[in-house]
């Protein structure tokens, strides 16, 4: 299976690290336009520029909660059609927060975790959708995580509802657009210390939890951005243009 991406405009939104970052890498060196957006654009700057394969990655800032700054980069990337041929949507994660019982949590920081999570993947689809069904094709990719099909490790009440309400999204979104040539899916990451929140949280575990971590992944090891970068190229591609409105969890063991 050779997937490329010659010429193809590839959006991924929350590209400075990790996840994002080697999403943005994949498509790149696979022949992609890559526009890697984020609120931290100077750290997507410190990686931007062309790449081997005839791919090229180009840096703008993004708030994922403003469609003024959304529609900002959409005029700046296509200018003259609104077309996109791949969203990727990674933003989102705990935003720096930490667990707490339910009466301790103010709703303005159960909002900022929703506003991250799934009301930044609905207005990034709503401002790519029109230019996708002029063109009668398209490919929208979220990324979510096993909080989205159980609970979550992180213990926070906003993040695992903000991800199971992404997946709803998806499926929602799968069948509105399928008859305009334009899929959705999304990749449900295990858990990776792959941004300062989750490296943080690894950290707080103590050596024989991390351990027995470890023992309950069938593969026997931690995920890397690139497992995951791999199954967006999938869902991406045309080998996958008769599939939507699915999650692939992508944790080194059988979902549980």
């Amino acid at each position: 299976m050779h997937v490329i991406f010659p010429d193809r405009k590839v959006l991924v939104v929350g590209a400075a690290r990790g996840i994002g970052r080697a999403i943005a890498e994949a498509f790149a060196v696979r022949g992609g336009i890559v526009t890697a957006c984020d609120l931290l654009a100077d750290d997507v700057e410190a990686y931007a520029g062309p790449r081997d394969g005839g791919g090229l990655i180009q840096a703008m800032p993004v708030d994922v909660t403003s469609t003024g700054s959304i529609d900002a980069v959409l005029r700046a990337v296509a200018p003259q059609d609104g077309v996109i041929d791949v969203l990727v949507y990674v933003a989102g994660g705990v935003r720096g927060q930490q667990a707490r019982p339910i009466e301790q949590v103010p709703l303005p920081d159960f909002q900022a975790v929703v506003d991250a999570n799934l009301t930044g993947a609905f207005l990034c689809a709503q401002a790519v959708a029109p230019g996708m069904k002029k063109a009668g094709y398209g490919r929208i990719v979220t990324i979510s995580s096993r909080a989205g099909l159980a609970t979550s490790l992180t213990g926070i009440q906003s993040y695992a509802a903000a991800k199971h309400g992404q997946l709803g999204l998806v499926k929602q979104l799968a069948q509105e657009l399928g008859p305009h040539g334009i899929t959705v899916n999304s990749v449900a990451p295990g858990f990776m210390a792959t941004s300062p929140d989750y490296e943080r949280q690894w950290a707080n575990y103590s050596d024989e939890f991390r351990a027995a971590f470890l023992e309950r992944i069938a593969m026997r090891r931690m995920g890397t951005p690139e497992d995951i970068a791999h199954a967006v190229l999938f869902l991406a591609s045309d080998y996958a243009s008769w599939i939507t409105g699915q999650v692939l969890p992508v944790m080194g063991s059988p979902v549980a």
